[in-house]
């Protein structure tokens, strides 16, 4: 039907709903069609807003009060800057002059109840002009939305008196509006973490997106009564420059918004995992070698708030100074011929200081660094310094003056991550590093790299700086403690910032960023012994994290093998600060308790290594002579005897003295002895003693040796909802095993702060052990929302520890509730013993370690047993729904 004839029908019908709902959805979809063949949105979203003016003064008009000069329908608002995607809230304001007369009451209920009718998303207020000023004196939100209106039907002439009020200092001072709004900025940032980085950002209220921008059009609008912000070009607050990148970059969110609210069908600003890949392809991204469309789409999403957050800092600085500093004398304190602070923030003396001296663009962020008492960089001068970019080109980046800057500035005791972020934000470092500024806004599409790469680096020298904190000595003791000892700190600031400066590239980033930073190193003329020292690190910086969290670490051989690749001490104290920043700023989630003693063990073990000599073969039966040695010590101390010892010991492989301190074999033995020969498992749930680090739960075992004890275990942990990180099972002869699991609960945090729970843990266990026929149900938890998101099919892989002769089953598959119950199971029908686990998951992706044997005790041989399990286990992992 014509729109002509749709509008008749709602001025005249009997009832306008079906007609005007018929309009709305003929627009939304011809709308729709054209975002999809890539109409302009700018045009699109005002189509919108003018489609609904005219339903709603087509039915406004319906009504006898509509004739009035004393009541009026206002859009305010979004709507009212005449601004509406596809699924945005329509924010109305029925405005009178007087308040409303009799006669209109059952009109206006008539008009309220019909526009819920039109099921559009509709927010409505009916006041008078006075009560309208009132609700704007008490309500900072309530006067926003009257900074931005228009008159949908009815006389203009109410909306213009109550504009009047609200721009005047009856309502508000234009000091106190602004101080409110910025206010209001600034908690607004602190719910998205201060970052533009954020996996499933907002476009609406995330820092540097939509809001930003009409935060400076209020107070704009506030303060000089524009109604645009391009007019700011006037009053030479906005260069034709800078209005370029707002107007480029609301258009750029613009089209996320319009095309997030068509997927999702409802009024939707978080870019969710469920919409982004959808997004992506809407938009007309393609796969770029191996970076997904996604991944570059969130890259032009977080460069572009990166720059309009950059942006809003000069114009709100410039309102700072306009709207707050008027009238007061400015306190100028000067540094150098160059620079000068004032009112606490730096700024070049002169606007053309960057053209005649280009390596002041490195120098005013030396000054920053060693002048603690600089909140920034002036507006003016942030201004000056965008103009003169494009003066970072080779010549500058092989200047010895800027060279020695750039060193200067890592040598400088300050906050090296807060620094280096205002050269990222100032668009300095990625210029002057062009590697960096390759990852600049580059995501990695899963949940274990929460970060962008360049987010992800900053927070990891965020991390190396608050080494030196007080409350690094509690969070990270040893890495604090270590820090203080290295040689030449640099060194480990530019192994941070290089370590993931190749990812996206294509080839392993480990050593083309070990490339890229002996480049770095030459330039900035570091001798040959520290380039070496950062190549190596940034080579070999993923080498800790994988020994220990996938490797047997238990074993002599291991950390032997380890300590190997370590060329002296200092490495290994280099790599192990690395190692503890990187993954603690990767994911807030990945960093516990239990990555933190694999790490400290393996770090231990390997300076034993270093002292006694990486030539000196490892004697592992000396090794577990002298550990049961000093167990028996502990237990003949409490009265056991040989024969008590023995009738346990007898019936476990030898790799039980590898895996635990003879503190906690003592410990297990005692309480199996006394625990006596009664058919009920034995349970023992101890947390790990010392510093906050230390902090995991080790549950053993002691009962039976039943096949299918490792999945009935776990199933009922995860029943609990504690997460397993470490399984190992020690049997050789007799009818009985020990079992040991480490736990964490869903914080990451040891159940000693629970003591009732760390019971009902154990006395659940003991319950659904005791008899074979209580084998649990896997339990049916629903998997999470963003997992969902991410499936790849399971991948297992098989090698041989020809060292201990057994098999390493290695698998990769999408972490989903019942996994390792699952797995328990399948070993279990093909006949295969389990002797240690290594649990781990990164993000959506679990990466498990199993080391088995077959049942006799030998490693698995026999390839089609090895293809026919593999089938198995992706079988049954895949169909976890």
């Amino acid at each position: 039907m014509e729109r002509q004839e749709l509008e008749a029908r709602i001025s005249k019908d009997v009832s306008p709903v079906m007609a005007a709902r018929e309009l709305l959805k003929d627009r939304y979809n011809a709308d729709a069609e054209a975002f999809r063949q890539g109409a302009d949105v700018r045009a699109l979203v005002h189509s919108r807003a003018d489609t609904v003016d005219t339903v709603l003064r087509l039915i406004w008009n319906r009504y006898p009060f509509s004739s009035s000069s004393d009541i009026a329908l206002i859009a305010v608002g979004g709507y009212g800057r005449g601004e509406l995607h596809p699924h945005s809230d329509i924010d109305l304001l029925i405005l009178t002059r007087n308040g409303i007369e009799p006669s209109w009451q059952e009109d206006l209920g008539a008009f309220v109840t019909l526009l819920w009718d039109l099921k559009l998303d509709i927010g409505h207020s009916v006041r008078s002009i006075e009560e309208s000023k009132a609700a704007a004196r008490g309500d900072i939100s309530t006067l926003t939305n009257l900074l931005e209106t228009r008159t949908i039907a009815g006389p203009d002439e109410l909306r213009k008196e109550l504009s009047e009020q609200a721009y005047s200092d009856n309502i508000i001072t234009d000091r106190d509006y602004f101080i409110a709004k910025r206010e209001e900025q600034q908690q607004r940032h602190r719910k998205y973490s201060d970052t533009e980085y954020n996996l499933e950002p907002n476009v609406k209220g995330s820092p540097g997106a939509l809001r930003d921008i009409q935060t400076i059009g209020w107070i704009t609008k506030r303060h000089f009564g524009l109604q645009s912000i391009a007019d700011l070009t006037r009053f030479s607050i906005l260069t034709d420059e800078e209005h370029q990148i707002l107007v480029q970059g609301e258009t750029f969110l613009w089209q996320l918004r319009y095309g997030l609210q068509l997927i999702a069908d409802r009024n939707e600003n978080r870019l969710l995992f469920d919409h982004q890949r959808a997004l992506a392809q809407m938009l007309g991204y393609k796969d770029e070698g191996k970076r997904l469309d996604v991944e570059l789409m969130m890259q032009s999403y977080y460069r572009t708030v990166l720059a309009l957050a950059e942006l809003a800092d000069v114009i709100l600085q410039f309102y700072d100074e306009a709207i707050l500093g008027t009238g007061t004398e400015d306190n100028i304190q000067p540094i150098n011929k160059r620079f000068q602070i004032r009112n606490s923030y730096i700024e070049a003396v002169n606007n053309q200081v960057f053209a005649y001296s280009p390596y002041a663009i490195m120098e005013i962020f030396v000054l920053m660094a060693q002048h603690s008492e600089i909140k920034g960089i002036r507006a003016t001068t942030i201004r000056s310094l965008r103009a003169h970019r494009h003066l970072i080109d080779d010549a500058f980046r092989g200047d010895l003056a800027v060279t020695s800057l750039f060193m200067e500035l890592l040598r400088t005791p300050h906050a090296l991550d807060k620094t280096l972020s205002a050269m990222k934000k100032y668009n300095v470092l990625g210029r002057y590093l062009p590697e960096f500024g390759q990852i600049i806004g580059q995501m990695q599409h899963d949940l274990f790299h929460i970060y962008t790469v360049d987010a992800h680096t900053m927070q990891v020298v965020r991390n190396m700086v608050r080494l030196n904190s007080p409350e690094a000595r509690n969070d990270y003791p040893l890495a604090a403690r270590l820090i203080h000892g290295l040689p030449k700190r640099e060194v480990l600031y530019i192994a941070g910032l290089y370590h993931d400066i190749a990812k996206g590239r294509g080839g392993d980033h480990s050593e083309l960023g070990a490339q890229d930073v002996e480049s770095f190193c030459k330039r900035h003329h570091l001798g040959e012994r520290d380039t070496q020292l950062a190549s190596w690190l940034v080579e070999n910086h993923l080498l800790m994290s994988m020994t220990a969290q996938r490797k047997d670490i238990s074993d002599p051989d291991i950390i032997q093998s380890f300590a190997r690749a370590l060329p002296s001490h200092a490495h290994l104290d280099y790599l192990y600060i690395l190692t503890v920043c990187d993954i603690s700023a990767t994911n807030p989630k990945l960093w516990n308790t239990w990555r933190a003693s694999l790490l400290r063990q393996l770090y231990t073990e390997a300076k034993r290594a270093l002292r006694r000599g990486t030539e000196v073969p490892v004697d592992r039966q000396a090794w577990v002579r002298a550990t049961q040695s000093e167990a028996r010590e502990i237990l003949h101390a409490q009265r056991i005897t040989d024969k008590q010892i023995d009738a346990i010991w007898n019936t476990v492989d030898e790799d039980y003295f590898l895996q635990d301190s003879t503190v906690d074999i003592a410990w297990q033995t005692a309480a199996i002895i006394n625990h006596g020969n009664t058919p009920d498992p034995l349970v023992l749930i101890r947390d790990t003693l010392g510093g906050p680090t230390d902090g995991y739960s080790q549950i053993i075992i002691y009962m039976n040796d039943r096949p299918t004890l490792f999945a009935a275990t776990t199933a009922v942990l995860e029943q609990l909802n504690l997460n397993i990180v470490d399984a190992r099972i020690s049997s050789n002869e007799g009818p009985y095993t020990i079992s040991s699991y480490v736990v964490l609960d869903d914080k990451g945090q040891p159940l000693g702060a629970d003591p009732a729970r760390k019971e009902r843990v154990r006395k659940r266990l003991i319950e659904e052990l005791d008899d074979p026929e209580d084998y649990p149900d896997i339990i049916h938890r629903r998997t999470p929302r963003q997992l969902r998101h991410f499936a790849f099919p399971t991948e297992v892989v098989f090698s041989n520890d020809t060292i201990n002769e057994r098999t390493v089953i290695e698998v990769i598959t999408p972490d989903r509730p019942g996994l390792l119950a699952r797995i328990g199971q399948v070993l279990l029908n093909h006949r295969i013993r389990l002797s240690n686990a290594k649990i781990a998951t990164l993000g959506e992706r679990v990466e498990d370690v199993f080391f088995v044997t077959d049942e006799h005790g030998e490693p698995i041989s026999d390839p089609s047993v090895c293809l026919d399990l593999q089938q198995d286990l992706c079988k049954m992992l895949d169909d976890i729904q």
